[in-house]
């Protein structure tokens, strides 16, 4: 017996002094750093204060500390920023969706290298000072915006709501025989601006207001081909954004079309790029029942270590619902689709998303500036983060993708396999259609910038007054012919993949010494190869002509008609229709295989 309790007292001795050294080491290693901190700041103040005092040139403070700042936090992780005073503003826009302006899109054309209006929002002073797609932005009130970036337009445009400013636009003279009698009388006042485009001059008086562009997009009952022969009621709704409040949105569109008898859902995140954790919690509980866990954060401070759960009664637990996702669907969008899959409340489609697993928190700082701080990792409800990059803290913040080999196995509610550190991969992966070249240049400007798209699409809007429904507008054979002559007559250009890839093969051809053999060959595949316009239009036709359509629709119906346009030629939404309608596929696809 002794000699057990004296192995004891020597085994417990043992315990008590490992714990002491290891608390010793703890203690260590934070004086250590502790130390490290404050010599680094110490020399850092130093070094200013030298430079301050006996640089040739003098310094600016802000610039020169805020490199360094944002020097320091590119050496951490993308999402860690830090907002000067100035910029302040542009976190609370973020964080909230709220600003004040004018409420339309504006980009920069190249044709005319001036910044215009893209899309004028419904019911925002835009809109309704009668602003239209194409106006150039020549001056707001005594300030020249001729040959400035979007984003000082943008700046200048953003103020105090209830804020009154004048607007100076060109409105640019039709190009084909479209009559405008009052662009006649004022389509050469240009030398003020010292802008050369032809056209009406416009002056607005615009009032700023409180902006707060909707985070539900679109919402409405969806039409199921007559060819599926089914009787189910599809809703369908597009969140693009979790801004504040944003659930309270969704919990009404829900409401009105379970009204209007909604059997089952697609909710559309595609492009969504997050935002308010809360709000992504409290969408999700509408589909599952109260006292579930649905996130779980851990970081390096307590604090940052919460359990997120249901806290209220759901609106529906059983109704089918396909989530739509893709590479720009992160952070809270895959808290809300990664949550519903594990839980197989509802089918995942389409791309595998982004892979945000990071959760930021602002602070604030001295003299109103603020910090954007990266402070936990999410783990939804199976246990798996999906953080799809590891960012490293030493050498210049190295980032790294991981790899499929090092993620770990989780399972849903129903026994289904899923796993981490990848985004959330769809439970039924449908890729768009690819956007053939010459699509993607006439539509985001050619080599030559002729921009010939937009100026059909103005010149379009010109001519017609109204036009057909949303869903239902089509450009005849006629219009879209004429279309086909602009771009010829325009000479419009683009770089041709294929011709690339030719010439490519042809120097390695002959660098590894195939060409002469097979010149016969290479010379029958550049015949083939041969650049046709009029056939490359032709046979583009339907993906040039919606994206046409959509762009006018736009100008007539706003955002909520843009995304009706769209609804035919969207093969992810296709898909997830005929699912919802075959509910024996639907309930195999949340089924555990075999």
């Amino acid at each position: 017996m002794k000699r057990i309790n004296t192995l004891f007292i020597v085994l417990l001795a043992a315990i008590c002094m490992t714990a002491i050294a290891k608390n010793e080491k703890k203690d260590e290693v934070k004086k250590n750093d502790a130390y490290a901190v404050a010599r680094n700041l110490e020399i850092f103040s130093s070094i200013y204060k030298h430079l301050d005092m006996m640089y040739v040139d003098t310094l600016d403070a802000d610039v020169t500390v805020g490199e360094a700042i944002d020097a320091m936090l590119r050496s951490l992780d993308p999402y860690t920023e830090y907002y000067p005073p100035e910029e302040v503003k542009n976190l609370k826009t973020m964080l909230t969706g709220k600003y004040a302006g004018i409420g339309a899109l504006i980009k920069h054309n190249m044709k005319t290298d001036r910044v215009i209006v893209d899309e004028p929002y419904e019911n925002m002073p835009a809109a309704t000072a009668g602003l239209k797609k194409g106006d150039i932005i020549l001056a707001i009130d005594d300030s020249v915006m001729v040959g400035k970036t979007v984003s000082y337009v943008s700046s200048h445009l953003r103020g105090e709501p209830g804020t009154t400013f004048k607007l100076t636009v060109k409105r640019p003279t039709p190009t084909y025989a479209l009559t405008n009698p009052a662009a006649d009388k004022k389509k050469n006042e240009k030398s003020k601006y010292n802008d050369d485009t032809e056209g009406e001059i416009l002056n607005f008086k615009i009032t700023r207001q409180a902006i707060q562009m909707p985070c539900v997009p679109y919402y409405g009952m969806l039409k199921t081909p007559d060819s599926l022969q089914s009787n189910e009621k599809i809703g369908y709704l597009m969140l693009s954004q979790f801004t504040d409040n944003c659930a309270r949105d969704v919990r009404r569109a829900l409401v009105e079309m379970r009204q209007q008898g909604m059997t089952s859902l697609v909710f559309d995140l595609r492009g969504n790029g997050g935002g308010s954790l809360s709000e992504a919690i409290k969408i999700v509980n509408m589909f599952v029942p109260k006292g579930v866990t649905l996130v779980t954060t851990k970081g390096k401070i307590k604090r940052s270590n919460r359990e997120y759960k249901t806290d209220s009664e759901p609106l529906d637990t059983i109704m089918p619902i396909v989530v739509l996702v893709n590479g720009n669907t992160a952070s809270a969008s895959e808290i809300t689709s990664g949550s519903l899959q594990d839980l197989d409340r509802a089918v995942i489609m389409g791309t595998r998303t982004f892979g945000k697993g990071l959760v930021q928190q602002p602070v604030e700082l001295p003299h109103d500036a603020s910090l954007k701080v990266t402070v936990s990792k999410y783990h939804i409800p199976s246990g798996r983060c999906i953080q799809a990059i590891n960012y490293r803290h030493t050498g210049g913040g190295y980032r790294e993708n991981i790899a499929d080999s090092l993620t770990h196995v989780f399972k849903t509610r129903n026994g289904r396999i899923v796993h981490d550190g990848g985004g959330i991969k769809p439970d039924i992966t449908v890729k768009p259609d690819s956007l053939p070249n010459i699509a993607a240049y006439l539509c985001q400007g050619g080599l030559d910038s002729t921009e010939v798209a937009l100026y059909y699409v103005t010149d379009y809007i010109a001519s017609h007054p109204t036009i057909a429904p949303a869903d239902e507008f089509r450009l005849t054979d006629a219009e879209y012919a004429d279309f086909k002559q602009r771009v010829i007559d325009a000479g419009f250009k683009y770089d041709r993949e294929t011709n690339k890839l030719y010439d490519e093969l042809v120097q390695m051809a002959k660098l590894e010494g195939y060409y002469d053999d097979a010149k016969t060959e290479f010379d029958a595949l550049k015949a083939k190869l041969k650049h046709n316009l009029t056939r490359e239009l032709d046979n583009n036709r339907a993906i040039i002509s919606h994206m046409l359509e959509q762009s006018i629709v736009s100008a007539y119906y706003y955002q909520k008609g843009g995304i009706m346009c769209t609804f035919d030629y969207d093969p992810q939404l296709q898909r997830a229709i005929r699912l919802l309608t075959d509910n024996e596929a639907y309930r195999k696809v949340l089924s555990p295989a075999e």
